[in-house]
């Protein structure tokens, strides 16, 4: 059996790594086959050692070790989720992206909590909204589509790069009436913004919220209240914006004013626009393909940092929807065979 030894700095860095009653090297061990233990080596320093027959598995093991060390100087919170991950990528061969991540901090919040990107996919967004005007962040729930684009706009508006943040979402009736929500037309269109706000909360805090509200340096409203509106020196944030018609889309997308940024968030596999109704988000992907300074930037499953269930349950309907396209299209297949029209012989085509 072969070992492979890494050098630690701490005990609180093995620790971190470890994770709670070893639950972090568990996941490790599972997942190469190896066996990792820690010790203190000859000259006093802490040690973490790799053992394994598979030269292959005990180099990824390794490796996914070393990127957890690093994780843990930058004082990350190493969970199950972050193991899977920096072991999918290890295996998957793309362990030299995970360099990109470092310790950038996007903003942090009012409980003292750094915001990053936790995945590369996270990475090359967060990048993206830096150096473009507008970004189209196009994935499964759960990718930070939303999360990272409010911390951008905190970001820009505490760096004074603009003068206020917009937010706002279409307000499409998934399931229930406006009209018979209780309340006054706000109550009635709060809990469509509701997700918008708890992002806002944990970054501001309520009271400095309510603040910014009060004085008109942050809005939160319905897609239908932009209409007829040039946004000048404004960071805006459409989310859902699967739900968006056309024409709302293109409404949107020319309120665009100067020294703006705009961040377009979707998830084109949960529209709730009525059967037969165009998402304006997937026609815009298509149109906007290939413009200067618009970035179309699309997650996968791999960048979910939500429940590890979540990703599971992505990777389930897309198989579930995949099969029924193949079904779909076979019947159609058999169906055209079947209707072709005779040739002289009065034989089907």
């Amino acid at each position: 059996m072969a070992n492979k030894i890494i050098k630690v700095e701490s005990a609180d860095i093995i620790a971190s790594v470890f994770g709670s009653c070893d639950a972090n090297v568990k996941l490790i061990e599972k997942k190469f086959g190896v066996s990792v233990h820690n010790r203190v080596a000859d000259d006093g320093s802490d040690v973490i050692i790799v053992s394994g027959d598979d030269e292959g598995y005990l180099g990824s093991a390794t490796e996914a070790i070393r990127y957890l060390v690093k994780m843990a100087k930058y004082n990350e919170n190493i969970n199950d989720q972050s193991v899977v991950y920096v072991c999918d990528m290890v295996s998957s061969g793309n362990s030299s992206s995970l360099e990109e991540l470092g310790d950038d901090t996007i903003c942090v919040t009012m409980k003292g909590k750094p915001i990053k990107a936790k995945t590369v996919g996270q990475k090359h967004y967060v990048n993206a909204i830096k150096k473009n005007t507008i970004v189209l962040g196009i994935g499964p729930a759960g990718t930070g589509k939303t999360f990272l684009a409010v911390a951008m706009a905190v970001k820009a508006l505490r760096e004074k790069q603009v003068s206020r943040i917009i937010l706002t979402r279409p307000a499409i009736e998934a399931g229930e009436k406006l009209g018979f929500l209780p309340g006054d037309l706000q109550s009635k269109i709060d809990p469509y913004l509701r997700p918008l706000y708890d992002s806002l909360y944990e970054m501001m805090g309520a009271e400095n919220y309510q603040r910014q509200v009060e004085k008109g340096v942050i809005e939160v409203a319905p897609l239908a209240y932009m209409r007829g509106r040039t946004l000048d020196d404004s960071f805006i944030i459409l989310d859902e914006a699967q739900n968006c018609t056309p024409e709302q889309m293109k409404m949107f997308l020319t309120r665009l004013g100067f020294s703006s940024k705009a961040v377009v968030t979707g998830d084109l596999t949960q529209t709730d626009l009525p059967s037969g109704q165009k998402s304006g988000l997937a026609e815009a992907v298509k149109i906007l393909s290939g413009i200067e300074d618009i970035e179309i930037h699309s997650f996968t499953e791999r960048d979910v940092v939500r429940h590890k269930l979540v990703q599971k349950i992505i990777l389930a309907y897309e198989k579930y929807d995949r099969e029924r396209r193949e079904k779909f299209n076979s019947q159609k297949s058999d169906n055209k065979k079947h209707y072709a029209r005779k040739d002289n012989d009065g034989e089907y085509r």
